[in-house]
């Protein structure tokens, strides 16, 4: 089951996904566009180059929620099996980068037609680096977030704003370690107090 490693891993497996589309059918005549993870400071000119390159999609993690349909029936499992279980769904930023607005164009277009063909990664499309139940799944889904809002995330970042298109992968479950069962302890008194046995 993913545990803590589970936010890295559902976002290497979205990497993944996306570099094996590129690979197949390059968006980018003459060129090999990939797609990388990306933070904060990818997103500064000096290390952009270095960091997320061109032609390239960047996958920016910009949030990370609790799920707000799944945490109390993963709650209810976790008093029942003595782990914790916290949903979260994790909000992206996929953003082209290239050397003209048409190829940026061809790369967000061959984004979505991947995303679009294979919405829900399981099995052996999710990234190994966390111990994944067999019955796990990530869904990539399109999220409806306005114009403004996405602005106003870029106004937070270390660039100016660019075309990105937003998506929610969901439901990365972060399961806390197994609990040790302790053995109990008890302890027989006998003896006599007032005539009692006890």
């Amino acid at each position: 089951m993913a545990g803590f490693a589970g936010i890295a891993a559902a976002g290497k497996s979205i990497e993944r996904l996306l570099n094996a589309c590129f690979a197949e059918d390059e968006p980018v005549p003459g060129k090999r566009t990939r797609a990388v993870l990306a933070r904060t400071g990818d997103f500064e000119e000096s290390n952009r180059a270095s960091g997320i390159g061109s032609p390239a999609v960047s996958i920016f993690l910009y949030r990370v929620d609790f799920n707000k349909t799944m945490r109390a029936a993963w709650s209810a499992v976790g008093s029942q099996d003595g782990r914790s279980h916290l949903a979260v769904d994790l909000h992206f930023l996929l953003t082209p980068w290239a050397e003209n607005a048409e190829f940026e164009h061809r790369i967000l277009g061959k984004v979505l037609q991947c995303i679009e063909t294979k919405p829900v990664l399981s099995g052996p499309l999710l990234h190994p680096s966390t111990d994944w139940a067999p019955n796990e799944s990530l869904q990539l889904v399109a999220e409806d977030v306005s114009t403004e809002a996405i602005m106003r995330t870029f106004d937070s970042l270390p660039t100016d704003y660019r075309l990105s298109v937003p998506y929610i992968a969901r439901l990365v479950r972060i399961d806390g370690p197994r609990a040790s069962i302790d053995v109990p302890v008890t302890t027989a008194i006998t003896g006599t107090a007032a005539g009692l046995t006890v």
